[in-house]
């Protein structure tokens, strides 16, 4: 169950420290959502980085995608499924990963 919008928006905004962000901070199913990394791998001279996103707690429709390298880190944009969660890991070519200490990083999408 989603949580109400702006306790969705504080916690989808939790992750900016971690340089995980998206945009829109909360978006609905439908959208295409830009996704922005400059965390651990980025940080650690990653020249590639693949997002590996999935929908609600099961991962259903997990699919890879190759970000795109930008002066701030690396950026993809993706469909937004329709569900109540987007879940969100990161590798680099050399199979290193940053999935939050296997929390993974989970955002709400707005019903």
């Amino acid at each position: 169950m989603p949580r109400a919008k702006k306790a969705a928006e504080a916690s989808n905004n939790e992750y900016m420290s971690n340089g995980v962000k998206l945009s829109p901070a909360i978006p609905s199913p439908g959208d295409r959502v830009k996704i922005i990394y400059d965390g651990l791998l980025s940080k650690s001279g990653a020249t590639d980085v693949i997002a590996r996103v999935g929908f609600d707690e099961e991962w259903r429709n997990l699919y890879d995608y190759r970000m795109e390298r930008t002066h701030t880190g690396f950026e993809v944009s993706v469909p937004v499924s329709n569900a109540d969660s987007i879940n969100i890991a990161f590798k680099d070519c050399a199979n290193n990963w940053d999935n939050n200490s296997g929390k993974n990083y989970t955002f709400d999408i707005s019903q």
